[in-house]
């Protein structure tokens, strides 16, 4: 048997990555022949650290399958879910992020037409403006947007919740 061979085995019996493992085997040794290490930059993680774990073959299928139905690599939707299972918040796609910014912008635009009717109303321009039917037909808009948002945010959660896009 080689001494690869041997590391090799032993490390994965640990779980861990050839290179850690011997990280860990030089710092068990300098610490009990008592070099006291400095505490560095190496005890926290870099900002995006990379991260290796290891998957069951049905799970690792279900995670591509749950990324690809997200349209996210795997490893990019594995990330949010870790950080949204960590910090407590549902991840909003980009695409779902998307479609409402553009629902923010059409409601910018109803708001802003709304304040040059209401400044010419204000003016005493009666013979401006839109009549009672054009009012109803803008809140029944008004109102299908914010369903559709509610309806967005809604499946957002229930898809993170049951991990289904």
């Amino acid at each position: 048997m080689t001494t690869h061979s041997v590391v090799e085995a032993i490390a994965r019996q640990q779980q861990l990555t050839e290179s850690a493992w011997l990280r860990r085997l030089i710092e068990t040794t300098l610490q009990s022949s008592g070099v006291v290490l400095q505490a560095g930059s190496n005890d926290e993680p870099p900002r995006q650290a990379r991260l290796t774990i290891r998957l069951l073959a049905d799970d690792q299928a279900l995670l591509h399958a749950r990324a690809r139905a997200r349209g996210m690599p795997m490893a990019t939707y594995a990330s949010v879910v870790i950080r949204s299972h960590l910090r407590g918040v549902a991840p909003l796609p980009t695409e779902e992020r998307a479609l409402l910014n553009q629902s923010i912008g059409q409601l910018s635009a109803i708001g802003r037409n709304l304040n040059q009717l209401a400044r010419l109303a204000n003016q005493g321009r009666k013979d401006v403006g839109p009549s009672r039917e054009d009012l109803r037909a803008l809140l029944r808009a008004c109102e299908a947007l914010r369903n559709h948002v509610r309806q967005i945010v809604d499946a957002n959660l229930r898809s993170w919740e049951a991990g289904h896009g």
